[in-house]
């Protein structure tokens, strides 16, 4: 991956909804820790295939703002809207040796745009009790 700007690449295939496509950017053992449950983080490309499919559709009017970058970590900043209400990011994005990323923090806000795309996302993730098993186990 090296040469390649992959940030622009998972920016483009999130707001495309490319699942795919962002999976291509990901560490085979890459996380994304859960803004929406406490300890919760979705580990390697299957369960981040789960997560993002029922994610990415549920967003509507999503682009990415900003970028700033410094030696592997980024901070991206996007907009989208859930059930007609507004949500911000502004995820941490950290990049492994080969430069794939091997993390994602969000940090999401406001409150009620949060609170929506818990709603959306809950009834979607339940269908999945393994990956959420795993998501929560410690360590």
């Amino acid at each position: 991956m090296q040469n390649v700007d992959v940030i622009a690449q998972f920016c483009a295939a999130t707001a495309a909804a490319d699942v795919d496509a962002v999976l291509e950017t990901l560490a085979v053992d890459a996380e994304l820790v859960s803004p929406l449950a406490a300890r919760a983080v979705f580990r390697g490309h299957d369960d981040l295939r789960v997560l993002f499919s029922a994610l990415l559709p549920a967003l509507a009017d999503f682009t990415w703002q900003h970028r700033v970058s410094d030696a592997g970590t980024t901070v991206a900043v996007s907009q989208a809207r859930v059930l007609g209400v507004r949500l911000g990011d502004a995820m941490l994005i950290e990049q492994n040796a080969d430069g794939r990323i091997q993390r994602l923090t969000p940090h999401l806000r406001p409150w009620l745009g949060s609170t929506m795309l818990a709603v959306v996302l809950g009834p979607k993730l339940i269908r999945h009790p393994a990956v959420l098993r795993r998501a929560v186990r410690a360590g």
